[in-house]
Order: structure tokens, then sequence, then C-alpha cells
């Protein structure tokens, strides 16, 4: 069974940081693409940063370009998400995916529960 636990979400003021963890087990992790995505209040869910099977090819949505860095870990399993310099317009579930494909939601087959993150003004 896959499993994706995102972990590391919380309230913080803006300026401030953090670091989402997501702990992938059930398949052969370094086989697949991870992203990060969220959802604010009454909106769609949204891309914030992929990341290739290798480590390679980072991409980010053009609003967290500079804050926000991705990475992952594939001895330990873990794709991690740097978030620094956080503004309000941040607050959302963060969610972590695993999939074959990148770049497009769709392309991505597994999901977390999601993690909150609420940056206060």
């Amino acid at each position: 069974q896959v499993r994706l636990v995102e972990s590391g979400g919380g309230v913080v003021q803006a300026g401030g940081s953090l670091r989402l963890s997501c702990a992938a087990s059930g398949l052969a992790f370094n086989t697949y693409n991870m992203g990060w995505f969220r959802q604010a209040p009454g909106k769609e869910r949204e891309v914030v940063a992929l990341i290739s099977r290798s480590g390679g090819s980072p991409a980010y949505v053009a609003s967290v370009k500079g804050r926000f860095t991705i990475s992952r870990d594939n001895a330990k399993n873990t794709v991690l998400l740097q978030m620094n310099d956080l503004k309000p317009d941040d607050t959302a579930v963060y969610y972590c995916a695993a999939g074959q494909g990148f770049g497009f939601e769709a392309a991505y087959k597994y999901w977390g529960q999601g993690t909150q993150v609420t940056v206060s003004s």
C-alpha cells in the first residue's frame, strides 16, 4: 500500500519559514517524480513545486520562485519543501504527490492527506 505522509505545517508570521516533509512508503520511490501542491480556501488546487526522479529539473510556480526550494532524498524516501519569506497568500493545505508523469496534476497518481500552512500578517 502506497502512503505519502506530510508533516511540518503550522502557523507562522509573514516573513517566516517552514519546512514541509513528505515520507513515502510502499512504492519504488526513486522511480517516481514528486510534487508539492496546495489548495487555499475557495480556490482550486495548484502546483507549487516539482522534482524529477533523480532530483534534477526542479520547477516552481512563479509566485514561489526564489522563496521555496524542493529537494528529495532517495535513500530516505523523502521529499522536502523549504519555504522562506512566507506570505499570507501562501496559506493553504499543502499536498505531497507522486507520479510517473511530470508537470500536470493528472500525472500524479498518489497523494498524501495534506498539511495545513497558515501565514498570519
